[in-house]
């Protein structure tokens, strides 16, 4: 998935800790078949590639996973949405980038949003409507693999492990002291700086920021995620970490929520007592914090942090 997944698990001995930590892996690279769109053997890459208007029967698990996909568009209210694949072609962002003319954003703009892919749920099929749509499943694949992986490590009966997907992670019971595991949360603009800390039990955190990810077009950088309803970059304003027992839920929502922005992003959040959210806003050179009322269980206080809320 273009990153790195690291594992570390409890267990009796050292052969079973390995089998586990492999099972897991296998886990994370079935998900990667279903859901990779930089392979053309994926499952989604066969749905991406077929004929408008050609039904296409998918496997339960890819049905179920894009189907979930849709209903967290629905809920941020098209923040998220994993139906902007002509968006990406518009801004050349698999490849040196470009700034698009307006008839082109237009006409990327006119092909992106779920809306462009119909479900069947009677046959697990999925059509395409429009030549130019296709599937990112960026926004919560990691999230999806994660779980996968967590379930495959709890089937070998592993109570204690962390797992960290490219900078989203997702902790089982406690750390090697029986706490709950301590989590950094990266500064916004200087990724290998922690700026917060968070405790964490059976719970993932997913943070997105435009920091890490991005090509340069004439001297602008463009970040890697776009805001599907205006088709434009997010403007690097932060980050924004959310916190919750699914990591596909995780996933999708911080994507949402850097979208929406801190507040509009804010708002969204507060009516959620099943997430923590935490954003992290550059103002001035300093980062101010922000969160909802529900990430309070979770945030390691300091002198920095007993000043924002």
């Amino acid at each position: 998935m273009g990153t790195t997944l690291r594992i570390a698990v409890a267990a009796p001995s050292r052969p079973q800790a390995i089998q586990a930590i492999e099972e897991a892996f296998e886990a994370v690279h079935r998900v990667d078949g279903l859901l990779s769109t930089w392979r053309e053997d994926s499952e989604v890459a066969r749905l991406n590639q077929a004929p408008v208007g050609h039904p296409v029967l998918l496997s339960p698990p890819l049905y179920t996973l894009l189907r979930d996909a849709a209903g967290w568009s629905r809920l941020t209210g098209g923040a998220f949405d994993p139906a902007i694949g002509s968006l990406i072609d518009a801004w050349d962002l698999r490849g040196k980038g470009r700034i698009p003319s307006k008839k082109a954003l237009a006409h990327a703009r006119a092909a992106g949003g779920i809306g462009h892919f119909a479900f069947t749920d009677s046959a697990h099929s999925v059509t395409r409507t429009d030549s130019a749509s296709w599937l990112d499943t960026g926004g919560f694949g990691k999230g999806v693999a994660l779980g996968e992986a967590r379930l495959a490590l709890l089937r070998r009966h592993v109570s204690d492990a962390s797992l960290n997907f490219g900078g989203q992670v997702l902790v089982i019971g406690g750390d090697p002291s029986g706490a709950d595991w301590t989590v950094p949360v990266a500064h916004p603009a200087r990724r290998a700086e922690p700026a917060a800390w968070l405790r964490l039990r059976d719970r993932s955190a997913s943070t997105s920021s435009q920091s890490e990810r991005f090509v340069t077009v004439g001297g602008k950088r463009l970040g890697h995620i776009l805001d599907p309803r205006t088709g434009q970059p997010v403007p690097a304003w932060g980050s924004v970490t959310v916190v919750a027992e699914d990591p596909a839920a995780a996933d999708a929502v911080s994507t949402a929520l850097l979208v929406l922005g801190p507040d509009a992003g804010a708002k969204w959040a507060e009516g959620r007592g099943d997430m923590g959210v935490l954003f992290l806003i550059e103002r001035d050179g300093r980062v101010v914090p922000r969160w909802n009322h529900a990430l309070v269980r979770y945030l390691v206080m300091d002198s920095t942090f007993s000043r924002g809320g």
